[in-house]
């Protein structure tokens, strides 16, 4: 009875770790390009077609390239969709990267103000 619940137990663990793992579009078959929102039959098979045409994919956002893949798609399955382990970066830190002087210049110490003049002791 105990071999049959770790059984069951891990057996979970396991679909539910393929289940949150990215779909790589350089390995990726049309069952699973299918599962991704958004893209069905045609999609799919419109994907498999780019990548053995103009080979693998550098970046998740070069989904984008493929006809009839723009960035409406590419929005509802970017954190779903790999390229060699590599994830779509989320938009906030791309742009952190994009723009390091903006980063640097919201980041810089504020100037010094002078001290307040201290004021004479009062007399007694």
């Amino acid at each position: 009875m105990l071999k049959k619940l770790l059984l069951a137990v891990v057996t979970s663990v396991a679909l539910m770790g393929s289940a949150w793992a990215a779909v790589d579009l350089n390995t990726a078959n049309q069952q699973q390009l299918e599962s991704l929102k958004g893209i069905g039959p045609e999609k799919a098979k419109d994907i498999i077609e780019y990548r053995n045409k103009n080979g693998a994919f550098k970046t998740p956002e070069d989904i984008m390239k493929v006809p009839g893949i723009k960035e409406g798609t590419y929005a509802k399955i970017k954190g779903e969709i790999s390229v060699g382990g590599k994830v779509a970066a989320p938009a906030a830190a791309a742009k952190a990267t994009a723009k390091p002087e903006a980063a640097k210049a919201t980041t810089a110490a504020p100037k010094a103000t002078a001290a307040p003049k201290a004021s004479a002791p009062a007399k007694k």
